[in-house]
């Protein structure tokens, strides 16, 4: 919570947004939106930590356009459109290493398939957004991280922006610039996944309680330029299978768009059980596959980065109001996993989130809580659509891969057809750092050397996700108790920092003079993709926002 030692300035608006993400965005424009329709005046404040919108947002990305067409219905035949390449042709393939098989479509219900829905960059979708809602009169500030909550009396009334020009010593350097303190009526926490403030305000208000953990995913994705070729305008492909064994859940995604364009990605479901297993390693590998190979032969990497994904869905969602807030979008966790579709549900649910603070202020109200949002959710679309997949993670956990996915299509029928479930509503089995087994009782694994060709080491990988910090700052990964991170991380799970994070952070180093081999975090590159933070067996690490600006620069993922 804010720090009173310091003196902060301060600014007052009807409602803060922490995010500048689709769900943030949305929830701005729909404010607006409504406003403008009443006559009223709302002030509203968008805080993003990224260097500009869109810096931070990655996804693979299919839209599925249905919030997008109850926000701004012409958004078609704008000509700042960032969607105009429309799903012409869907593929389901389970690999094998050496080949693969192709579902036949007929096997997926309905609302699998990807026709109507566009490839892009959701990224450009952002800040398509964001020029829309600062047309409506948005205040948007990129460059500043929420960084901590302002709290009186149990209620949320802002946000605090991140300290900048503090040294690595805690010391201030010249230029030093003390957080503002942004107060509202209503604050609404935008983060994406696993984010900072949303992880407090959980645990503060109990919003957990009588729901299944959250769980996550990590995807890694590749921007590729393709020869001509090689190219389908308007192709999709999702695989399973290969190159993770049956006990570990992922699988990948490969669409075509715009100019020669292949999004090509990897997710591994973060409650895999091999502390030897290096998710990184295992994109680069599934890159290698005859049927991906051959498409990503003679064509150029433009762009890497890295994600979690929230992977809990419908029992996972946890109450999304407290007192003066709301979660939304990803914050709270909202994504289909078979799918492997969220930004629809988020824009949904920051427009629902709006809703209820505009009604809210219109009856002049503040800081209470706003449980027409929970209403609003409760009857919507975004809900029935996370019910008729709920078992689809649970059951890919419980039976592997091969019989997972056939009892997790079978529920998706029965769900599709007859509105319920053999299986009820099925339990996630526990958080994913519990999952991680010690190293002494898994298989160890090696992977291959990058040819770099078609496969890439982490760091020429960091430094095209364009990731930079101001590096004399205070490290923002927190470790808690370090002497832990050496008796249980290293001694017991054989250090799976060093292969679970995506972007070489984290190593354990033999000192040149001997002794016990050190912790060293780097993380000057850090791709905020919080994967630290969810997998560290002991929750021993804790990420927090760096000095605003910092992390990576996507321009178009």
């Amino acid at each position: 919570m804010a720090d009173e030692a310091i003196e902060r300035e301060s600014m007052e608006y009807d409602v803060v947004i922490a995010g500048a993400g689709p769900a943030g965005l949305s929830a701005a424009i729909r404010l607006k939106q409504l406003a403008e329709q009443e006559g009223a005046d709302i002030s509203i404040a968008v805080i993003e930590k990224g260097s500009e919108v869109g810096a931070h947002i990655l996804s693979g990305v299919v839209l599925d356009p249905k919030a997008m067409d109850e926000l701004l219905p012409d958004w078609r035949e704008d000509p700042e459109t960032p969607l105009d390449t429309p799903v012409t042709e869907d593929r389901f393939v389970m690999l094998g290493e050496a080949g693969s098989a192709a579902f036949p479509n007929f096997m997926m219900p309905a609302f699998m398939h990807n026709k109507g829905c566009y490839i892009g960059s959701l990224g450009s979708v952002c800040r398509f957004l964001a020029a829309k809602a600062e047309a409506l009169g948005v205040e948007i500030y990129p460059g500043f991280a929420a960084a901590e909550l302002v709290e009186e009396d149990g209620v949320i009334k802002g946000i605090v922006t991140g300290d900048m020009g503090v040294a690595k010593d805690g010391s201030k350097k010249d230029g030093y610039m003390p957080g503002m303190e942004l107060r509202a009526k209503y604050t609404l926490i935008a983060e994406g996944a696993r984010g900072s403030l949303s992880k407090q305000l959980i645990k503060r208000f109990d919003l957990g309680a009588g729901r299944e953990p959250q769980k996550f995913g990590l995807g890694m994705k590749e921007l590729w330029r393709v020869r001509p070729e090689k190219f389908r305008k308007g192709y999709t492909q999702h695989t399973m299978g290969w190159p993770l064994d049956n006990e570990t859940g992922g699988g990948s995604w490969m669409y075509h768009f715009g100019d020669n364009l292949v999004s090509i990605g990897f997710v591994v479901h973060l409650n895999y059980k091999n502390p030897h297993l290096f998710p990184f390693g295992e994109f680069q590998k599934f890159k290698t596959h005859p049927d991906i190979a051959e498409v990503l032969e003679g064509g150029e990497r433009l762009s890497y980065g890295a994600r979690a994904i929230t992977e809990g869905g419908y029992q996972s969602v946890p109450r999304l109001v407290f007192p003066g807030g709301a979660l939304i979008g990803c914050s709270a966790g909202f994504v289909n996993v078979p799918r492997i579709k969220g930004s629809h549900n988020a824009m949904k649910t920051g427009m629902m989130g709006a809703e209820a603070a505009f009604e809210a202020l219109q009856a002049g109200r503040q800081h209470d809580e706003l449980t027409r949002y929970e209403e609003l959710y409760d009857k919507s679309w975004v809900k029935k659509e996370l019910k008729k997949v709920r078992n689809v993670k649970p059951l890919w956990t419980k039976y592997g891969t091969t019989i997972g996915v056939v009892l997790g299509g079978l529920d998706m029928w029965t769900n599709e057809l007859f509105g319920v479930s053999v299986f009820g509503t099925m339990g996630h089995g526990g958080a994913d750092h519990e999952a991680t087994r010690p190293a002494d009782k898994s298989k160890p694994k090696s992977y291959p050397k990058p040819d770099n060709v078609l496969t890439f080491d982490r760091l020429s990988s960091v430094f095209i996700s364009n990731t930079n910090h101001e590096e004399d700052q205070p490290v923002h990964l927190k470790v808690k108790d370090w002497q832990l991170q050496y008796d249980s991380e290293l001694k017991v799970y054989g250090g799976p920092s060093a292969r679970y994070c995506p972007a070489a952070v984290y190593e354990w180093v033999e000192p040149e003079e001997g002794g016990e081999k050190q912790f060293v975090i780097n993380a000057q590159n850090c791709v905020h993709c919080k994967t630290c933070d969810i997998k560290d067996p002991n929750q021993n690490i804790n990420w927090v926002p760096p000095e605003g600006g910092g992390g990576p620069n996507y321009p178009n993922m």
